[in-house]
Order: C-alpha cells, then sequence, then structure tokens
C-alpha cells in the first residue's frame, strides 16, 4: 500500500507552523497521534478537560498507561486494525475517572515510505448527549409499540395501499391468523365484498383531505371463513409535508353484539307477525296517548289504516259510546297508564266505526312498561262481540287472499316485499323477489276448459308450497303467475338452487283427468339491494327478467340485468375470466388431508377448486363458485372437477397408495337430468375403483329433492359410490331421517368443531351428533380441526376421521403425495 503524502508531516505536527496548531487545538475533538508503540506523540488541548493530564506530559506515554486498561480494552479491536493497516472506527463507552461518557472514534494508520504503518492517528468525540437521545426515543418507541401490541382492543397500521404494516395481538385472535400471515394480507381480502366499496370510500376522503377520522362497521372474514363484525375508527398519520404515510385502525369485534340485535329483530318480527295473525284488534299508543299502531283487525274495526292513524290521539281512532244511552264514554286506556294497571271495559259499550256503523266490543287496556318499570307507552286490546265479528274476519281474509288457491294475494304482495327488504337490510342480508308464471297455460284453458285450468293452479300452488322450506312469502299475483319472496338470502346461487328445483318439482305435478299434461314455468329473478332498493323496482326488475326468459328459450330462470351495481360488474369480470379459465387452463384441483382419527395416518383427501394464474391466485372459491352457479358454469366445470379427482385417485391407486377422494356436488349438477350418466362415465373412463370416490352433498340437495333424489342417490350407492353429507348440523337435516337416505359419512360442519372447547352446549350437541350417528353406522368426519385439543375431544367422542389446517392445508397434488409416501 502507497503512504499518503500527509503521513510524512502529520507525526511534526506539534513542531510545525502556528496556525495548523491553533486549529487542532480548538478543535471540539480529542486528536492524537500514536507511533508504532502506541506512545503519544501528539494530543490536542482536549484531552487535558477529559483526562485532567497536560498534554504535553502524555507525550511519549503508552495509551493503555494513559487512559486506563478498562478504556483500553473497549477501544483495543479498533485500534489492532487500524494497526495491522485498516481505517477503523470505535463507538462505546469510555470512562474519565468514574464518570462515565459514550464516545465515537476514528482511527487512520499512517503509512511510511515503504507501506509499513509506523502509526494512528485517533480522534473521539464525545456523543454522550446524543446517545442519551437516542436511548429516550429508543425507550419511547418500545412504550408506543407495547402500548400497541397489548392494547385490549384490536390495532393496525395499514400502508395507503391497503396492506398491513403493523398488527397487534388482539387483531391476530380477532381474525384468528398469526401476526406473519396478516402482514401478507392486504385489507380487500379480508373485507366481505359487500362492505368493501364503502371502507375504500371513506379511505379515499381521509387521503384527500375531507375528513380527519371515520367509524364503520363492517364485516371482516376470520381465517376459518366465518364472519367477523367489527366497529372500526380509522385516521390517518401524514408526514411533515402532509403526505400519508399509513392508517392507524381501531377494531373491536361486535359479533356478539350483533348476535343480539338479530335476536332482538327476531323477537319483533315474531311479535309484529303474532300481531297481525291474532283475531283480536290490537292498538298501541305512545305514553301520551298518540297511536303508534294498529294491527289489521284493528284496522278493519276502525276504518283507519295504521298509517293514517300515527300519531292521532287515541279517543280519535278509537271512539267508545255506551249501549244504552249513546253516551260517549271514556277511553280505558287513559285509566290503565294513568293508574298504571289494567282496565277493562264495563258495561256493554260500543265502538264507533270510522264510517259511522257501531260494533259491540269487550276490551282490555294495559300500560307498556320498559326493562326499569318505567310507563313507555299502551296497548288496547279488543274484539267484536256480535254475529258480525266471524263476518268481518272472513271479509278481511277474502280482501287480503286469493279465493282460488287460497293464496295471499297481490293485495299483500307490497307490504310483505317492504318487510322482506326491511328485515334484510337489518341483518346485512340480500332479499329476492322471484316471478313465476306457466308456459303456454292459454293453451291448457283453450284444450282442457277453465275448470282444468283451475285445478292445475291449484296443483301448482300446492306444489310451490311444498318446495319452499321456510318463511318464504308466496302469493298469487294474478291469472297464471305467481311470486315468491325471500327475505334471507345468503347468496344468489342459493336462488338459482331453487328455482332450479321449483322447474324441476313442477314437471313432476300429474293432475287427475290430464294424464298427458306435462307443465313446465319460466321464473324471472331481481335480487335486493342488487337490482333496486324498492318494491315496486324490485317487482318490475322481477317482470323485466320474466320476460328475457320467454323470449329466449321457455322454462327456465334468469336474474335481471338491466341495472347492474359496482358489486354485480364484478361478478360480470368474473364470470367473463371464469368462462376462459378452463380452456387456459387457470383451473387445478388442490387436496386437504383425511386423516384416522386414532392413528392419526392418512386415509383420504377431499379435492378442492383453486383458480390460479402467472402463480397467483386469482380469485378466492367463496368469489367465483357461486358465480359458476348462477351462470350454469358449474356444469362444465364440475365435470372436469368430477373427472381430473378420479384421475388422481386412480394414480394413487396405481402407486399401491389407495386412498378415497371426495368431491362437492353442486346443486345444480346433481339435480340435472344426465348427472348419473356423466358419473358412470368418468368411473368407466378413468378405471377407478368407485367406492375410491366419495360424493359431498348438502342437507338441502338431500331433504329438498323428493322421490327423485332418493332413487338417484341409491342408484349411485349400487354402482359403489360412496356418499357423504356435507356441513351436517347447519340445515334442517334430522338425524331421524338419514336412515332414509343411503348416505355413509356425515360431515360436522366447522362451526361446531370451533367452539367445542370454549363452549359446553356446542360439546354436548356435537358428542350428540357423533353418538347418534355412529347409532346408524355412519362413518362421522369432523372438518376444520386447528387444535389438539379439539382433535382430542372428537377422537374421545367417536369421530372417525378429522380434517383441517391441523393435519394439512389444501395443497397441490404432488404435495400431497409427498405427505401421502411419509406417513406410510
Amino acid at each position: 500500500m502507497r503512504p499518503h503524502k500527509s503521513a510524512e508531516v502529520l507525526p511534526s505536527l506539534p513542531h510545525g507552523p502556528d496556525w495548523p496548531a491553533r486549529i487542532l487545538r480548538g478543535a471540539p475533538v480529542l486528536l492524537a497521534y500514536l507511533d508504532a508503540e502506541q506512545r503519544f506523540r501528539y494530543a490536542n488541548e482536549l484531552h487535558r478537560d477529559w483526562l485532567g493530564l497536560d498534554p504535553q506530559a502524555m507525550l511519549g506515554r503508552r495509551l493503555v498507561d494513559v487512559a486506563g486498561h478498562r478504556n483500553y480494552q473497549s477501544a483495543a479491536p479498533a485500534l489492532e486494525k487500524a494497526y495491522a493497516g485498516q481505517m477503523a472506527s470505535f463507538e462505546g463507552e469510555l470512562y474519565n475517572g468514574s464518570e462515565r461518557r459514550y464516545a465515537h472514534g476514528n482511527f487512520q494508520p499512517d503509512f511510511d515510505t515503504d507501506g509499513r504503518v509506523r502509526g494512528v492517528f485517533t480522534a473521539l468525540i464525545d456523543i454522550t448527549e446524543r446517545h442519551t437521545l437516542e436511548l429516550k426515543l429508543h425507550e419511547s418507541e418500545q412504550r408506543f409499540f407495547g402500548a400497541f401490541q397489548h392494547a385490549a382492543i384490536g390495532m393496525a397500521l395499514t400502508h395507503p395501499d391497503g396492506h398491513f404494516l403493523r398488527v397487534n395481538a388482539a387483531v391476530c385472535q380477532m381474525l384468528g391468523y398469526r401476526e406473519e400471515e396478516l402482514l401478507a394480507l392486504d385489507i380487500a381480502r379480508l373485507t366481505h365484498p359487500d362492505d368493501l366499496a364503502a371502507d375504500v370510500a371513506l379511505m379515499a376522503e381521509l387521503l384527500a383531505g375531507q375528513r380527519e377520522s371515520y367509524q364503520l362497521e363492517k364485516r371482516n372474514f376470520h381465517k376459518d371463513g366465518h364472519v367477523v363484525h367489527i366497529l372500526l375508527a380509522i385516521s390517518l398519520v401524514r408526514d411533515d409535508h402532509g403526505a400519508p404515510l399509513y392508517f392507524v385502525s381501531q377494531a373491536q369485534n361486535i359479533s356478539q353484539r350483533k348476535a343480539f340485535e338479530d335476536a332482538l329483530h327476531r323477537e319483533r318480527e315474531l311479535a309484529e307477525v303474532t300481531l297481525r295473525s291474532i283475531g283480536d284488534a290490537v292498538i298501541t299508543t305512545d305514553p301520551q296517548l298518540g297511536v303508534t299502531s294498529l294491527n289489521p283487525i284493528a284496522e278493519a274495526m276502525t276504518g283507519w289504516t295504521s298509517d293514517e292513524a300515527q300519531g292521532r290521539p287515541i279517543e280519535e281512532i278509537f271512539q267508545l259510546f255506551d249501549a244504552g244511552h249513546g253516551h260517549p264514554v271514556a277511553n280505558p286506556l287513559r285509566a290503565a297508564i294513568g293508574r298504571n294497571t289494567i282496565v277493562d271495559l264495563t258495561g256493554k259499550t260500543l265502538l264507533r266505526h270510522r264510517h259511522g256503523f257501531d260494533t259491540p266490543v269487550e276490551d282490555s287496556s294495559a300500560p307498556i312498561h320498559d326493562h326499569a318499570g318505567n310507563v313507555v307507552g299502551g296497548v288496547l286490546v279488543f274484539h267484536d262481540i256480535s254475529e258480525t265479528r266471524a263476518l268481518a274476519l272472513k271479509m278481511i281474509h277474502l280482501t287480503q287472499h286469493d279465493t282460488l288457491t287460497g293464496l295471499p294475494n297481490r293485495s299483500q304482495l307490497h307490504g310483505h316485499i317492504g318487510q322482506a327488504l326491511a328485515t334484510a337490510s337489518r341483518r346485512q342480508q340480500r332479499a329476492a323477489l322471484i316471478h313465476l308464471d306457466i308456459d303456454h297455460f292459454k293453451q291448457v284453458n283453450e284444450l282442457h276448459g277453465h275448470a282444468a285450468g283451475d285445478r292445475v293452479l291449484c296443483a301448482l300452488a300446492e306444489q310451490l308450497h311444498r318446495c319452499l322450506p321456510g318463511d318464504e312469502f308466496l302469493g298469487r299475483y294474478g291469472g297464471d303467475e305467481f311470486v315468491v319472496v325471500l327475505p334471507h338470502l345468503e347468496s344468489v346461487g342459493e336462488v338459482a338452487s331453487l328455482c332450479q328445483t321449483l322447474i324441476n318439482q313442477v314437471e313432476q305435478i300429474r293432475i287427475d283427468g290430464l294424464a298427458d299434461l306435462l307443465l313446465h314455468v319460466s321464473i324471472g329473478i331481481s335480487v335486493y339491494p342488487d337490482d333496486a332498493l324498492e318494491p315496486e323496482s324490485l317487482l318490475q326488475h322481477a317482470e323485466t327478467a320474466l320476460v328475457a326468459v320467454k323470449a329466449q328459450g321457455l322454462h327456465s330462470y334468469r336474474f335481471f340485468t338491466a341495472s347492474m351495481n359496482e358489486r354485480t360488474r364484478a361478478l360480470r369480470r368474473i364470470e367473463t375470466a371464469l368462462r376462459q379459465a378452463l380452456p387456459r387452463h387457470e383451473l387445478s384441483l388442490y387436496y386437504q388431508p383425511k386423516v384416522d382419527a386414532e392413528s392419526g395416518r392418512i386415509v383420504g383427501a377431499e379435492a378442492l377448486l383453486r383458480w390460479h394464474a402467472n402463480g397467483r391466485e386469482l380469485y378466492e372459491p367463496d368469489q367465483f363458485i357461486p358465480v359458476a352457479e348462477d351462470t350454469g358454469l358449474i356444469l362444465p366445470i364440475g365435470a372436469w372437477v368430477l373427472r381430473q379427482a378420479c384421475k388422481q385417485a386412480q394414480l394413487w391407486q396405481l402407486r399401491d397408495r389407495a386412498i378415497a377422494v371426495s368431491v362437492n356436488v353442486s346443486p345444480l349438477q346433481f339435480q340435472h337430468a344426465d348427472f348419473y350418466s356423466w358419473l358412470d362415465d368418468v368411473l368407466n373412463e378413468t378405471g377407478l375403483d368407485a367406492n375410491l370416490l366419495e360424493l359431498e352433498l348438502t342437507e338441502r340437495m338431500v331433504m329438498s329433492g323428493g322421490d327423485a333424489t332418493t332413487c338417484l342417490l341409491q342408484r349411485i350407492k349400487r354402482r359403489g359410490v360412496r356418499l357423504s353429507l356435507d356441513d351436517f348440523g347447519t340445515g334442517y337435516c334430522s338425524l331421524s331421517y338419514l336412515k332414509h337416505f343411503p348416505i355413509d359419512a356425515l360431515k360436522i360442519d366447522r362451526v361446531f368443531v370451533r367452539d367445542l372447547i370454549s363452549d359446553r352446549d356446542t360439546a354436548t350437541i356435537t358428542s350428540s351428533i357423533i353418538a347418534m350417528a355412529r347409532s346408524l353406522n355412519k362413518l362421522v368426519i369432523a372438518e376444520g380441526v386447528e387444535t389438539r385439543e379439539q382433535g382430542a375431544f372428537l377422537r374421545h367422542a367417536g369421530c372417525s376421521q378429522l380434517q383441517g389446517f391441523l393435519y394439512g392445508a389444501p395443497m397441490p397434488a404432488a404435495e400431497f403425495q409427498q405427505q401421502l409416501l411419509s406417513t406410510d
């Protein structure tokens, strides 16, 4: 190494010109020069303040003798590096007597003309104050992130692009993810699709400076797939120049509150239904006796509608007179509220109708109390005690129901639609309106007469009633047109499945004397809030969809598509891409292990559909499978899945590791007339042993198909294919009905498994299901097992097989095969 020119003159600096010496003496740095034996040849004046020594007295003395062993040991590694010919630096504690300081130093080797180190320049600066400030800043940051990490509510820092920068333990627990898993996700992946647009819009307003913060109730997805309701508070942190740095989010789990609200809503609905259904008239008021509601009987007996009576004094609506002399009678509700007790009418009393005629009534009046016992209103319950009461009830029924079928008529439709939309809005769910009519019904009347047409309409109404599983509204719209209102809709796929069932079941109708008559129906569908927010608009859109069905071909169904919102456009984008997914080889099957509960050995696999392109997942199954079902694409895709799963199972069979592979079957597939032919062709084509294929069916599919479904199940069973009932316990299938179906296995839904350890009632129910299923000789499979405690409980309870992340996540076939072979 060539020596620096400065190396030849710097050792003699103390003897050089006066101006460099003055500069060195005034520098706020401890400057020194050590020779090859680490003896001081120069030390500036600052050493006097640090060491209390005259710099001149230091010359010729060794560094270790001047600085002390403790200081020397701290700086020795850097000093040795400098004497080895390399620039070195040091930062650490030095002691000035008993005083501890913090210093930063640079050691520069000095070379002679032959390139040998003949000394070292040293420069030390006292950074004690800066180091102290850094320590305080670090402690402050630690306190902040300690408070962040251990906060009782969920907290997260999010980049403006939506990716998580930091999350605390409460958020991880709330959503079921580990910290590193959440940091790999973004807001869009966790947010329910119906809630994402509102969240994104509010974040955009924050970024644009239009608001300082916002609060939002939204739904996020837990890792296991269930919905978590959260209350979110968001603010934005900006840098000194106003550029956005990150969002600060505070999240509270309000799922329990939502459950309470749903329970309260159900109670209210029950109360409303009860009031509308009972034979007595009911009027409610506020504490000042202003009318708040009338049930239909009260409307008929007073002549006032509930809307018209709202806010009016009770005496104006409920006018009473003495039957003997015709004098007005004091309203008993006023006395009931005034005395805070129940008050009945005395004597013979007449209620005057709005249009002037009188009806003898009996009445009971009582105050309404809140939870604290305070009077918050009043209620009148009364009924007609005359012979005309039965006639009045009949007249009310006739005005609201179709005389031929007994169904609610057109006059009741708007009210029921409005009630369904209000329910869906409160529950943050969809509702749907189905408009159905009979194809070529005019020909039935022309060929067989109107009496036969009436019999067809009655038979259709009865069949529709049998096909509707719960609280759906069914009414006759007029002629051969019927309307179904679905108030609780989980997905539009549910509507499609129901419509296909209706179409199939109507074709099964047989009329005495009309043996050759084959009925077909066409169906138009509109969905709230996707298509419309008001009853009239929703009805019009369903009618438009029905017209479109008839224009394209009969006996089918179609969703309204004339006015799409953002979500519907997104579904269309998925549909467009999905139509090309199979030709582009973007769809693949992943396999999740099923293990023997006792041995832990892999005994089966569930085939699960995934959609990837360019090495990334395009859409999650929950996003694209409903679209496939809505559009009918599930038929070619389902056929491909069945074939691929059988091919893979047959490969494992050839490699002497035969395991059963289960495939989920869509209702549209199962209800298709050619399903059994497809199944038989695949088994023949692949050569797979039929007992190595298991079809997973839903409770609704099995229970709602009638005799045709039972026959199909028995035919599949005779072919040797295994059948399992998926998500058991979440539908309406009773264990007592299982003996009527050739089902081999029950899959306990993950919602039961999730709460096994924490909820005693869930544990009891689950144990009972397992015990009863085993008594019917059914295999019991539990899905969603994530902890050893859950696995141990289910094994002890008698579960045959276990499935879940504890034993393996869904994985490609090659990876599954490695795991399969490793367990042998």
